[in-house]
């Protein structure tokens, strides 16, 4: 089975870039660009190619305030300029192709784009209107929410009567009782 387009590294101008180390964090691993803007919730491919597209010293001047940013990073901050000028020196020149889409990828992000610019453009003379109403969705979860809290309550009353009282004080009237 061959790798769709959209998710071959094998092909992408900016691996070695992706794919360059910061160094370790915390923990001892090693944390490469990849890693970093993704925890960073950053998209790689597209901060890589915003990066391409800058001047160098720009790109390594955003690029060093991007690792900055990293929680649990263990460098110095006088080394983040110079890792920063390294990695930013591994991003290729000039314009680079995007990496191709299957149909069902770019019917996918126009759904997405079209979305975006309805919700953020209303149309002329028209207020403001209200976020969409929640829809199915929602209300499975909300569904699922109040079955899981039925058993558990079903669950705890069945645990109460199924365990033994051990009341004392009932105990010692029974025995004073029968004498």
């Amino acid at each position: 089975m061959t790798l769709r387009p959209e998710y071959s590294l094998g092909h992408s101008a900016y691996n070695d870039f992706l794919f360059g180390s910061l160094g370790q964090d915390a923990a001892g691993t090693e944390v490469t660009v990849l890693s970093a803007l993704s925890r960073l919730g950053i998209d790689p491919w597209q901060e890589a190619a915003r990066l391409a597209s800058l001047p160098r010293d720009a790109a390594a001047e955003a690029l060093a305030a991007t690792i900055q940013r990293l929680p649990d990073r263990t460098g110095q901050d006088a080394e983040v300029p110079k890792i920063a000028a390294r990695l930013v020196a591994l991003l290729p020149e000039g314009a680079v192709a995007d990496i191709p889409q299957t149909k069902e990828a770019r019917v996918a992000s126009l759904a997405v784009t079209k979305a975006n610019r309805k919700v953020e453009t209303p149309e002329k003379g028209a207020t403001a209107k209200a976020a969409p109403a929640a829809g199915p969705k929602s209300k499975a979860s909300l569904t699922t929410w109040l079955i899981w809290g039925a058993l558990a309550l079903a669950f705890y009353f069945l645990i109460v009567q199924l365990t033994p009282t051990r009341n004392l004080e009932s105990e010692g009237r029974e025995t004073q009782q029968g004498s």
